[in-house]
């Protein structure tokens, strides 16, 4: 097995720019992940293209032996140098994105998330696992939503991105409006002009997707009005709104069934 006991190697040097610049995974079409629970859930769904482990923590996860021919020893000071965090977690994988296309989601999803420009990965993470937790089989990203893939979205969504279809779309009111043209009933979460959620119709047929807008704007008028529906949950007037993730995941809950 490979060992690599050097900080300035070629290859961990790359894998840390991996987990630090969007650009290169995209290019590259590979994603940098970090821990031993979220590198098995993500293997479940992603090729592993190298997992990079310290001999502790090979010792302390046995399930990593399946991958033993795809791992690289690191040093503790290597295992410190990959890690995002201020604790390493000595295990670290290089995956294969993917490739979830927006044209399928469009064309086959019945039951949808649709994001608009939601910022902060912990949220967005958060809505990929209760859209993977609650039975949606697709998610669409509008421009400036976190990273599916980023570390800190795939630490918050527990690896869905893996197992659920994300994909971005350039424009999310088109999205949509193609949505609609099939059947699917397009639902705004909204404080304005909005009914309570349970008013809004028990089945759907042809299909759901529910919208969810940025932590600070909420939706964008167009957004909106390229939807069926707007709804809002109901809640005390001690609060005017839920954080992105919170409000969204209700949502998802609430949809679980149709």
């Amino acid at each position: 097995m490979e060992t690599i006991t050097s900080r300035e190697n070629a290859k961990i040097k790359y894998a840390c720019r991996l987990r630090e610049e969007e650009k290169l995974r995209t290019a590259d079409g590979l994603f940098f992940a970090e821990g031993p629970k979220l590198c098995l859930e993500l293997a479940r769904g992603c090729t592993l293209q190298t997992l990079y482990a310290t001999e502790k923590a090979l010792a302390h996860t046995p399930e990593l032996e399946a991958f033993a021919g795809k791992t690289v020893l690191v040093t503790e000071p290597v295992a410190q140098k990959l890690s995002g965090t201020k604790t390493s977690q000595d295990v670290f994988g290089v995956f294969e994105h993917p490739g979830w296309q927006a044209a399928d989601i469009l064309a086959k999803g019945r039951r949808i998330l649709a994001l608009e420009a939601v910022q902060d990965p912990g949220n967005v993470g958060t809505l990929l696992r209760s859209a993977a937790a609650f039975g949606f089989d697709g998610v669409l990203l509008s421009k400036g939503c976190a990273a599916p893939f980023a570390p800190k979205t795939l630490r918050a969504s527990m690896g869905a991105a893996g197992r659920l279809p994300v994909a971005p779309v350039q424009d999310l009111p088109q999205a949509l409006q193609q949505l609609r043209a099939r059947g699917v009933v397009c639902l705004a979460a909204a404080l304005y002009h909005s009914r309570p959620l349970d008013e809004a119709p028990q089945s759907y047929p042809d299909g759901l997707c529910a919208v969810i807008g940025s932590e600070g704007q909420g939706l964008t008028d167009a957004a909106v009005q390229a939807c069926d529906m707007a709804v809002r949950i109901p809640m005390t007037a001690l609060v005017e709104s839920l954080n992105a993730g919170v409000a969204g995941s209700v949502l998802l809950w609430h949809f679980r069934g149709v």
